[in-house]
């Protein structure tokens, strides 16, 4: 059994740890629909999809009524962009800040090349 010490910083190492963060898309692939996010880590947006789908579950709510339809399977994670980052470890709430500014920057540098809304799309027009 691990002591609160030894939790502590393991969780500290895994929080500060650098996770691939940047922009994905979920296409469903019956109608070419496309619901297009940024996080703070790809790799759990992936597994949330997959999650989803085993489960029957849906907690993205502009894709529930064809996720009612077409059912999760033909919904497919797709990663459009990826930033680099400049270190293994972040430690500086400055940097985290950089990297989510930038994750934004590249969300909607995306939402404005595939235009994903209306019959193209799940995402909410700005207004």
């Amino acid at each position: 059994m691990l002591d609160k010490q030894k939790k502590k910083e393991l969780s500290t190492a895994y929080a500060q740890t650098f996770r691939s963060m940047g922009v994905y898309q979920i296409r469903n692939t019956e109608n070419g629909k496309l619901y297009v996010d940024g996080t703070m880590d790809l790799d759990g947006a992936r597994n949330r999809l997959e999650f989803m789908k085993q489960t029957k579950l849906n907690t993205i709510i502009e894709l529930q009524r064809d996720w009612n339809t077409y059912g999760g399977d033909c919904f497919v994670f797709e990663e459009l962009d990826r930033i680099k980052p400049k270190e293994e470890i972040i430690t500086d709430k400055a940097e985290l800040k950089q990297y989510r500014d930038e994750v934004k920057t590249l969300l909607e540098l995306w939402l404005d090349k595939l235009q994903p809304y209306g019959d193209n799309g799940y995402n909410r027009p700005k207004r």
